[in-house]
């Protein structure tokens, strides 16, 4: 599906530690319901006129790897929506100033709400800030840690979530509308800029960017699907009826 792809690795990958868990074979069946919502999500985005340039992407984009590549746990410091002992997991691994991302960042928020009330599907957000292709994203990044510093778990979704509504994308946003964005969402302004300005976060930032390379990402959005002990990545932005499908189906399997 499409992304946006990474022009060269960013820094060397960070070697694994006990928090992270091999990605394994895919079962037959999990395969088989992962490669339907790619054909799936191919046929949505033809029949909506998504034209050659997102075909392409699709064609490209290595949507399921069967590798024993890792990522950490889910763990205390992510940024989860929905019961973190949900039967399916998705973690994302997401750019800010990415089009691509801003428009899965509606489908997993259509995702959760749908699936994530009955306690089916969680959605854990990490970063993954392209910089060849998006200068800001890694600022922003920062910036959406020191929004959870300040409100938690909400403070951090409802500033991320209001940054993907107000950028155009492609490093399309003012950085002055940051400390906006955290007034708009009832964060203290100064001690937002205070947190910002410190790179307290930058560390995280780097290491998740870092643990995305590790698992075979070259592209956002990058996304793991844990059902289990199985860690499948699928990577792109899948539109929400082939997600949908695929949590009906993996559901349906358990």
């Amino acid at each position: 599906m499409p992304n946006q792809k990474v022009e060269e690795k960013q820094a060397a990958s960070r070697s694994s530690d006990s928090g992270s868990a091999p990605t394994g074979g895919l079962s037959i069946s999990m395969a088989i319901i992962l490669a339907g919502a790619i054909v799936a999500g191919a046929i949505v985005m033809t029949s909506s006129g998504g034209g050659s340039e997102q075909m392409a992407a699709v064609a490209d984009s290595n949507v399921v790897h069967e590798t024993n590549t890792t990522i950490p746990l889910p763990n205390s410091d992510d940024h989860i929506l929905g019961d973190p002992n949900a039967p399916i997991i998705i973690v994302e691994y997401s750019d800010t100033e990415c089009p691509f991302c801003s428009r899965f960042h509606e489908t997993m928020n259509r995702i959760v709400d749908t699936y994530g009330k009955n306690g089916d599907v969680a959605w854990i957000y990490r970063h993954f800030p392209l910089d060849q292709l998006h200068s800001l994203a890694r600022r922003e990044a920062e910036a959406t840690e020191c929004a959870a510093d300040q409100g938690g778990n909400d403070g951090f979704w409802s500033f991320t979530n209001r940054l993907f509504k107000v950028t155009p994308g492609n490093d399309g946003l003012d950085p002055k509308q940051l400390p906006i964005i955290a007034g708009e969402v009832g964060l203290d302004v100064d001690e937002f800029n205070e947190c910002l300005e410190s790179g307290r976060f930058a560390e995280k930032v780097d290491n998740q960017a870092k643990d995305a390379f590790a698992a075979g990402a070259n592209g956002t959005p990058f996304n793991i699907v844990i059902v289990g002990d199985q860690m499948i990545p699928l990577a792109g932005a899948l539109p929400y009826e082939s997600m949908a499908s695929t949590i009906e189906e993996i559901l349906a399997a358990q």
